[in-house]
């Protein structure tokens, strides 16, 4: 036992403690200069007590205690943004969408002087027998492009005016691009020969990226948003998070904000930003300035990932299966293996880690062809979504040191989900009720990470308890369904570990954070609930009573 005198600690905790140590259990630990420097019973925690100078918190029989959690993948670089730089449009349906949504947002940029209209959150599956045209889209405004987003990111709406400042086409109706001439991307043409204004996945950033971008997201709008990404994080228990969006609006201007956040002293959480290129763009000039970025990491802004889109949705139509949908088609790849394999070669020859978008078992295979030839194990590689996996993927992914963001808060549906999906023809044929495997990569060694994919949540809670809750009963609260592909669910335990310390892995920052151990950052939660053992269906109940981070209270309920 260590005297109290050589190291009074700044903050004891006891209490039901998860450690994300594995499955280890504690009942007190000791805090000094934002750091643990015990681990273990109370009485071996006492030691570290000294009247005045150490506060003591007694969490016994209140709930749990654990490290603070991570979101693997999401966009609050733009979910946050939406009210501020543009429309949103989640929950609407085409009526409303042209009538009152759209109406809106063009009063509100003449008001402004915006150059450019931007929405986000339109539902692919409600919109899809109504998509709006660009001649609807025209006659409400044709002297402004704009530009609409579907809730997944994976689709877009313009007007005639946004499509001839991307080139696309003439003011006068001549056809520039069309069909697929945007590599990764479909331009849906219409009946007359032209573009219908309905945009998929590359050709979508392609026409996204001649938005008045710097007007819409400039350094100060960034500053802005993240204090409120902050709020929103350390309210839901999360303390580290992966932004799948970082250069959205195609300019560095979030990741400048986050270096001046964090060097005025003024983040209370782990930001990870991603770089992402897409398949239309000149790929070593691209690289390049994935590389340029890594001038804004700071101890709590890491940056050292390059995006990648391999494919699209699978319910979208443009996920990359095999075998193919039941019409015959086999989705949208963006890039082939022998140029994935180059770009991972060559990005993390620079110490910077990939993270490629994949979800159709197609695409999967092909990325993790990609890894295990081109790619450094250490480096942890990512792939993002996996909506499906052939069985033989799971072995090279644990043989390279792959890891898996899972979309668990998707491993759920109403009844009639499957048949819908297997009456439409989403998906491939035996996968219809099968997707976001989780069990199967603690099976077979892969560090399996949660995300939440914010703002594409699609009804699905975002909060890190409603997510377990899922991952654990394979239903969501509050929904008419039955488990979902029970076979894949998770322990209470194993879904602690994709929130907390696999998250940690995944940022390659677990020598500091995502457990409770001697030595690491005390970044961790006063949970208002056992979630270890609370009936199932109340986990999502559970919140964060107050949050830590660094051995400093940033958040209480």
């Amino acid at each position: 036992m260590k005297e109290v005198a050589t190291i009074p600690a700044d903050l004891v905790v006891y209490g039901k403690i998860f450690t994300s140590e594995e499955n280890q259990m504690a009942t007190a630990f000791a805090v000094k200069n934002g750091k643990y420097v015990y681990v273990g019973d109370r009485e071996g925690a006492e030691a570290y007590v000294e009247a005045g100078k150490t506060e003591v918190l007694d969490y016994s029989g209140k709930g749990l205690v654990m490290p603070g959690c991570g979101n693997g993948h999401a966009h609050y670089s733009i979910g946050v943004a939406l009210p501020i730089v543009g429309t949103v449009a989640i929950g609407a349906d085409p009526e409303k969408f042209l009538k009152e949504l759209v109406p809106a947002a063009v009063k509100k940029a003449r008001e402004t002087g915006a150059k450019s209209i931007f929405g986000f959150g339109w539902n692919y599956i409600t919109f899809m027998e109504n998509i709006p045209t660009r001649q609807q889209l025209d006659a409400i405004c044709s002297d402004i492009p704009m530009y609409f987003a579907d809730d997944e990111g994976h689709k877009g709406v313009a007007n005639t005016l946004m499509l001839v400042n991307a080139g696309i086409m003439k003011a006068d109706g001549t056809v520039l691009k069309k069909d697929k001439d945007i590599r990764g991307g479909e331009i849906v043409m219409g009946e007359d020969g032209t573009p219908t204004g309905f945009l998929k996945e590359q050709a979508g950033t392609y026409t996204r990226s001649f938005l008045d971008t710097e007007k819409l997201y400039p350094v100060d709008v960034a500053k802005i948003v993240i204090p409120k990404i902050q709020e929103h994080l350390l309210a839901e228990g999360y303390t580290m998070y992966i932004d799948g969006w970082g250069n959205y609006f195609f300019n560095d201007n979030f990741f400048k904000a986050a270096q001046q956040l964090d060097q005025a002293g003024e983040m209370n959480f782990v930001i990870g930003l991603t770089y992402e290129i897409e398949s239309w763009m000149n790929v070593q000039e691209a690289l390049k300035r994935s590389v340029d970025v890594q001038q804004y990491a700071t101890t709590r802004v890491k940056t050292n990932w390059l995006k990648l889109f391999m494919d699209g949705t699978v319910e979208g139509g443009t996920g990359y299966v095999d075998p193919l949908y039941p019409d015959g088609h086999q989705g949208l790849a963006n890039w082939t293996e022998e140029e994935l394999t180059d770009i991972t070669r060559k990005t993390n020859a620079k110490g910077i880690s990939m993270h490629i978008h994949t979800m159709g078992n197609k695409a999967v295979h092909t990325v993790v062809s990609a890894y295990a030839n081109g790619g450094k194990d250490e480096l942890r590689n990512t792939l993002v979504h996996v909506r499906n996996v052939n069985a033989e993927d799971y072995q090279r992914m644990a043989d390279h040191n792959i890891y898996a963001v899972s979309g668990m808060l998707w491993h759920h549906g109403p009844s009639w989900l499957a048949d819908a999906v297997r009456e439409r023809g989403l998906a491939p044929a035996g996968v219809e009720g099968k997707s976001y495997p989780m069990k199967s990569y603690f099976d077979n060694g892969i560090n399996m990470t949660s995300h939440s994919d914010f703002p594409a949540t699609s009804g699905s809670p975002d909060d890190p308890f409603g997510i377990m809750e899922i991952a654990v009963t394979g239903v969501m609260a509050g929904e008419n369904g039955t488990p979902w592909w029970p076979e894949e669910l998770l322990t209470r335990e194993q879904a602690i570990l994709s929130l907390t310390i696999n998250v940690a892995r995944q940022m390659l920052i677990d020598s500091e954070r995502g457990s409770i151990r001697e030595g690491k950052y005390a970044d961790f939660l006063l949970v208002d609930k056992d979630v270890l053992t609370c009936p199932a269906a109340e986990i999502h109940e559970a919140k964060a009573k107050a949050t830590y981070f660094e051995g400093k209270k940033v958040f209480s309920r």
